[in-house]
């Protein structure tokens, strides 16, 4: 007889409490944020090939920089597989990202995009660098502004000797 009434006691005190906790569960919900799902992103796949011969280039460093406005919000860097390829989906659709690949031995690529698909691939042709620009050099052979034609320097022009030191030695002069 002792049992029940102390069981009956138990389970009013346990509905009670049950009745609190939902009470102050609402009442939570109430000054939590509300739910901003994200925005839909794009799946975009770029391929990095030589421009030679098409072969792909593993492990070249492709750089996404989404830019709001004039300004740069931040950078994400992948590199390529064994395939040439790197795939990356957070983007939202509607941004502008400015892509730029570098590979070790090729001139670095940069493009501005418009992410305006759901799903887009792009192909990027690395090529070798080129031979540089010199002012001593014009392979054009047209007159410059003043109107002289540029001339290379001297081919065999070594600079004069000084003292007694052969030219091109890398031994400091020595102190008598």
């Amino acid at each position: 007889m002792f049992y029940r009434p102390t069981f009956r006691l138990l389970l009013v005190s346990l509905a009670a409490l049950g009745s609190l906790l939902v009470q102050a569960q609402d009442q939570n919900t109430q000054h939590m944020r509300k739910y901003k799902a994200p925005p839909p992103s794009a799946r975009i796949e770029v391929t990095v090939l030589r421009d030679l011969n098409g072969k792909p280039i593993e492990d070249a460093h492709v750089i996404f920089h989404p830019i709001e406005g004039d300004k740069d919000k931040g950078y994400l860097e992948l590199k390529t597989n064994e395939d040439g390829k790197v795939i990356i989906d957070v983007l939202p659709i509607g941004d502008t990202v400015r892509m730029q690949v570098i590979a070790s031995g090729y001139q670095t690529y940069g493009q501005d995009y418009k992410v305006d698909k759901d799903q887009m691939s792009m192909q990027i042709r690395m090529k070798r660098p080129g031979a540089q620009y010199s002012v001593y050099k014009d392979s054009s052979g047209a007159p410059k502004p003043d109107g002289t034609k540029s001339t290379p320097p001297p081919q065999n022009a070594t600079p004069p000797a000084s003292g007694n030191k052969p030219s091109g030695s890398s031994n400091p002069p020595q102190s008598n």
